[in-house]
């Protein structure tokens, strides 16, 4: 653990909250997608590889919603990332997908979520190095992705404009079209009349 925090020394996580700026729903460059980029529908999921409520929605649900709405082509998903729980773990794992490539982005952040219990109960330097072994890294580029400053200090910036600009403050959060679901966990029942009504009222301008 204390490899990993040293790693990432300088992603402070800063807690000022604006009250007065727009969500920001535009989809950027800077934001790792899913599906459709024509879909009627976008939804963005706030959310960190090391918050476990972020992993059971993603083990538990995300499945059925990815082959039910992605899949299909009806759903544009959008992960952003977020430095909550363990921001040390959090950020080595987001700085590890991204190091993989965009086709391997949610190979590596599925792996993390399933690796959860690993991480926290053992040595999450040697999960993250195994998984990033899976997708064809070696140790070597392994080690130079977790300490490349430019992006740890990128990574930082996003996470504070979230919670800045889009009042993002826990995990997950998400937002349909526009719309904010910040409740946590969303099940199926909850994701399947959401995606119906922001299909029915259309995207909202961001």
């Amino acid at each position: 653990m204390r490899k990993l925090i040293s790693l990432v020394a300088g992603l402070a996580v800063v807690l000022a909250l604006s009250a007065c700026q727009k969500n920001s729903s535009a989809v950027t460059a800077d934001d790792m997608t899913m599906g459709n980029a024509k879909a009627a529908v976008t939804m963005i999921e706030y959310a960190s590889v090391s918050c476990p409520h972020c992993a059971d929605w993603n083990n538990g649900v995300f499945p059925a919603f990815k082959a039910k709405y992605i899949d299909t082509g009806k759903v544009l998903y959008v992960a952003r990332e977020a430095l909550t729980s363990d921001p040390a773990i959090a950020a080595a794992g987001f700085l590890t997908a991204r190091c993989a490539g965009k086709d391997k982005y949610f190979q590596v952040t599925e792996a993390l979520y399933r690796s959860q219990a690993q991480m926290f109960n053992g040595q999450p330097h040697d999960v993250l190095l195994n998984i990033a072994r899976s997708v064809g890294m070696t140790d070597a580029q392994f080690e130079t992705c977790i300490k490349d400053e430019a992006a740890q200090n990128a990574l930082n910036d996003r996470w504070q404009r979230y919670m800045r600009d889009d009042h993002i403050n826990a995990t997950p959060t998400f937002v349909i079209n526009g719309k904010f679901y910040d409740h946590g966990e969303m099940t199926m029942e909850q994701l399947d009349k959401a995606v119906a009504e922001a299909s029915a009222t259309g995207k909202a301008s961001s």
